[in-house]
C-alpha cells in the first residue's frame, strides 16, 4: 500500500473575477503536500471548480483555507449564475484517488464538514456516500430551492444541517460537502441560442427525465397521491440541464456523468446527438469542466474506432487524439490532456519532484545515459526495452493486418491481437524503469549506516529485501518477453505477408530480452542468502530461457519460409 491519495473538488460561485479566484486558489496552494491541479472558471455560470490533490489531512487543510477566503471574498446576495447553487463554497466533494476506500473517504469528509462549520462557521450539509440521511444522498434534493429558498428551508426543522449553524447566513449561504466517485462535468454543445430546446435534450437523456403531461389538456399528470408522475431519460447516471452560455453564444447541454462504468463519456455524447438531431438541433463539439479520469478518454478512442472498424491497439496517444477529435473536445478552446487528464496532471505536478523516467527520454537521451558512466540504466533495463520494441513489432503488424485491403472482415480479429501486443510493451516499458529503481533500492541499502549491530543488521535486512526485488524483476521481464512471443508467432503466421521480416526481428528482440533479463536473474541472485530462493528464480529462469529459444527458432523458421 501507497500513501492515500484524496481528490477535492471544491466549486465556488465567482467565475468572473480573477482577482477573487486567484485569492482563494493561492490559499489552498500555501498548504504543503497538496498539488493544484485545474482552476476552471465559468462566466455564464459565475462558477469556478477547482480540483486538488494530496493525502487526507493536508486535502482538508487546503480546503478550510480555501473555504476561509471565500466567504470572506465571495458575497451571495450579488450573486447570478446559471448553475444551480446555495452557498459561497458551494459543494466540496472529496474523491477516493488511491490507497483509500468509499468509506474512508466518507469519513474524512465529515471530518472536513466538521471543521468547517467550527472555523469557518459555514452551514453542512452531507450528500452521497457522506450522507447521513437517504433523503441527502442526491446533491439536488440537498440544493433543491438554491440560495434563494435557503432560508425558509432552515426554518424547517427536517432541513436543519449535519454541521454548523441553523440559522440562515445570507452572506455565505451554505456547503454541501461529500465523498463520490468520480463525477465528470461535461457540457455538450449545441447550434442553437435555445435554452428550452437544450433543456429538452437535457431531459430526454437524463435519468431523471421529465414530468408527463397529458398529451391532450398538457396538464402534469399525477398518480393517486398527488405527486407528479415521471418519464425516466434514456441514460442511467446521468443528471442535466439545458442553459445558454452567453460568453460563446451557444446553448449547451450541461451533463453530470455520476458513474462512468454505467454511461460512459462516449455513450453521453452520443446519445445527446441522437437526442439533438430528432429536434432539429445539431451538436457542434463539447467540453470537459474539471478532470477526468484517462480511462474515460481511452474507452472513447477505442469506442470510436471500433465504429470505424479499425484496430483499438494503437497507443494511448492515439486513443486520446481520436476520443479528442470525435467528441469536439476543441471546439471552443484547445482540449490539453496533460491538464485535464487527472494521472497526467499528477504525474506532471509529481514529477518535477523526482528523477525523470527512462522511458520519458528520447532514444538519444537513453542510450547516452546508458553509455554513462553511471552503472543504471543497465542491462536489465536494456533488456526490457528489447523486450517492448519486440511486442512494439508485433502490434504494428497486427495494426496493419487489421487496416489491409481485402482482410475488412478480419479488423476485429487482428485489433485483439494488436490489443494484447499494446498490454505486453506497455508492461516492459513499465519494467525499464522498475529494473532501474530496484538498482537504485539496492544501492540504497548499500549506504545505510553500519557502526553498530542494530545498524548492521538493519542494514542487511533492507540489501536482501532490496536483493530480492533486483533478482525479481528481471523476471518479470523474462515473463513479459516471452508471453509477447505468442503475438509474434501469430502475426509471423496469420498477419500482413509483407510485414513478416517485422514479425521475425520482433522474435529476435523478445528473445535477447529474455536472455538478458536472465543474466541479471543470475548476477542478482549472488546476493542473497535465502538460497531455496535462489534456487527457485533460477530454475524459473532457466525453463523461460529455454522456451523463448525454442519459440524464437520456430518463429523464424516461419519467417523464412514466407520470405522465400
Amino acid at each position: 500500500m501507497g500513501q492515500p491519495l484524496i481528490e477535492c473538488v471544491p466549486n465556488f460561485s465567482e467565475g468572473r473575477d480573477p482577482a477573487v479566484i486567484k485569492q482563494i486558489t493561492d490559499a489552498i496552494e500555501s498548504v504543503e503536500g497538496v498539488w493544484l491541479l485545474d482552476v476552471d472558471p465559468g462566466r455564464a455560470t459565475n462558477r469556478t471548480v477547482v480540483t486538488f490533490v494530496g493525502p487526507p489531512e493536508p486535502v482538508l487543510e487546503a480546503a478550510v483555507r480555501g473555504a476561509r477566503k471565500a466567504v470572506e471574498l465571495i458575497d451571495m446576495r450579488q450573486h447570478k449564475g446559471a448553475h444551480p447553487r446555495f452557498g459561497a463554497l458551494d459543494v466540496c466533494p472529496l474523491v477516493p484517488v488511491a490507497d483509500i476506500t468509499m468509506e474512508e473517504t466518507a469519513q474524512w469528509a465529515h471530518r472536513l464538514a466538521r471543521r468547517l462549520a467550527d472555523e469557518v462557521g459555514l452551514t453542512i450539509y452531507c450528500y452521497e456516500h457522506a450522507a447521513t440521511r437517504p433523503e441527502r444522498r442526491n446533491l439536488a434534493d440537498v440544493r433543491s430551492g438554491e440560495y434563494e429558498g435557503l432560508a425558509e428551508r432552515l426554518r424547517q426543522t427536517e432541513h436543519h444541517p449535519d454541521y454548523g449553524p441553523a440559522e440562515f447566513n445570507a452572506r455565505s449561504g451554505a456547503t454541501a460537502v461529500g465523498a463520490r466517485d468520480f463525477l465528470v462535468a461535461y457540457n455538450v454543445n449545441l447550434n442553437t441560442t435555445s435554452t428550452r430546446r437544450a433543456n429538452a435534450i437535457a431531459f430526454d437523456i437524463r435519468e431523471k427525465g421529465r414530468e408527463k403531461r397529458d398529451p391532450v389538456t398538457g396538464e402534469i399528470v399525477r398518480d393517486a397521491q398527488g405527486q407528479p408522475v415521471w418519464v425516466p431519460g434514456t441514460l442511467k447516471c446521468v443528471k442535466a440541464i439545458g442553459w445558454y452560455i452567453e460568453e460563446y453564444g451557444i446553448a449547451q447541454v450541461s451533463i453530470n456523468l455520476t458513474n462512468l462504468s454505467v454511461t460512459p463519456l462516449h455513450v453521453a455524447f452520443d446519445e445527446c446527438c441522437r437526442a439533438a438531431a430528432a429536434r432539429g438541433v445539431r451538436v457542434t463539439g463539447s467540453e470537459l469542466v474539471g478532470l477526468l479520469p484517462l480511462r474515460a478518454l481511452l474507452e472513447a478512442g477505442r469506442y470510436f474506432l471500433r465504429k470505424q472498424q479499425r484496430s483499438v491497439g494503437v497507443s494511448d496517444a492515439e486513443l486520446i487524439k481520436i476520443a479528442v477529435k470525435s467528441l469536439g473536445l476543441n471546439d471552443l478552446y484547445p482540449f490539453k490532456p496533460e491538464e485535464k487528464v487527472i494521472e497526467y496532471a499528477i504525474a506532471a505536478r509529481a514529477g518535477g519532484k523526482g528523477r525523470r523516467r527512462l522511458v520519458d527520454r528520447t532514444v538519444a537521451d537513453f542510450v547516452e545515459e546508458t553509455a554513462s558512466e553511471s552503472p543504471a540504466p543497465g542491462g536489465g533495463s536494456v533488456a526490457a526495452t528489447l523486450g517492448a520494441l519486440g511486442a512494439a513489432l508485433a502490434t504494428m503488424v497486427a495494426n496493419l493486418s487489421s487496416h489491409k485491403r481485402g482482410w475488412d472482415d478480419r479488423w476485429e480479429e487482428f485489433s485483439s491481437w494488436a490489443e494484447r501486443g499494446k498490454a505486453h510493451y506497455v508492461e516492459l516499458l513499465r519494467l525499464i524503469d522498475e529494473d532501474t529503481a530496484a538498482f537504485n533500492r539496492l544501492m540504497d541499502a548499500l549506504g545505510l549506516p553500519k557502526g553498530t549491530p542494530a545498524e548492521k543488521a538493519a542494514r542487511q535486512a533492507a540489501m536482501q529485501a532490496a536483493t530480492r526485488e533486483a533478482s525479481a524483476v528481471p523476471l518479470r521481464v523474462m515473463e513479459a518477453a516471452l508471453a509477447s512471443m505468442d503475438v509474434i508467432a501469430a502475426m509471423a503466421e496469420i498477419g500482413n505477408p509483407n510485414s513478416v521480416s517485422d514479425a521475425g526481428v520482433g522474435a529476435l528482440c523478445a528473445r535477447a530480452a529474455v536472455r538478458g533479463a536472465y543474466l541479471n536473474v543470475r548476477i542478482n541472485c549472488g546476493g542473497l542468502e535465502d538460497k531455496a530462493l535462489v534456487a527457485e528464480l533460477l530454475a524459473r529462469g532457466a525453463e523461460l530461457e529455454r522456451q523463448a529459444e525454442e519459440r524464437e527458432r520456430a518463429i523464424l523458421a516461419v519467417v523464412a519460409g514466407k520470405m522465400k
